[in-house]
Parts: structure tokens; sequence; C-alpha cells
């Protein structure tokens, strides 16, 4: 199972990445705490420290076009935060 989908590079999470030490992941539905904090772990070679997860729900959106209304539904996922041990950060950059 893939526990790690993609890492979240928005603005606020690299403010608190720089100040907090507080990185966000698109994690699996099904990934509890203790399975993110390992893939973090032994992927970024860090030491975690706490991880908060929540769960966001699906949206139902409409669209009105000429044929008619079109609806449908936005996915749900899972996202974590991972919070790391005192003078670490993890470089997304890095492979580019």
């Amino acid at each position: 199972m893939d526990i790690l989908l993609k890492p979240i590079v928005t603005e606020k999470m690299t403010d608190q990445g720089e100040t907090l030490s507080r990185f966000g992941f698109i994690v699996s539905k099904a990934a509890n705490k203790l399975q993110i904090k390992k893939a973090v772990e032994e992927m970024y070679g860090v030491n975690v420290v706490a991880v908060n997860t929540m769960i966001y729900a699906g949206k139902s959106k409409s669209r009105y076009t000429r044929t008619g209304i079109i609806s449908g539904n936005t996915k749900s996922f899972k996202k974590a935060i991972v919070t790391l041990a005192e003078g670490e950060t993890i470089d997304f950059y890095s492979n580019i």
C-alpha cells in the first residue's frame, strides 16, 4: 500500500515548514498515524515528533452549459500534517 501520495506545496504549508517544521502530505485514506510517521521517516530520513490527520469530504459541483446542467463530485481525501524534530527539514525541490 502506498501511504504518501503527494506533498502539499502551498503558500501556507511552505511558511509552516520554514517556521514550525510542519509539512503536509496527501495520504492514503486507510493509513493511520503510525504508518504515516514510519513512511515519512523512511522516505526523507527525518525524526517525526507528531502527526495530525484530517479527512476532507468531496464536494458536489455543478455547471450550467448550453446542453443543460452538468453535475458531479470532487474526490474526498485524507491530509496529514507532520511535525518534525527541531532543526530538521524536508526539501521537496532537491530532485528537480
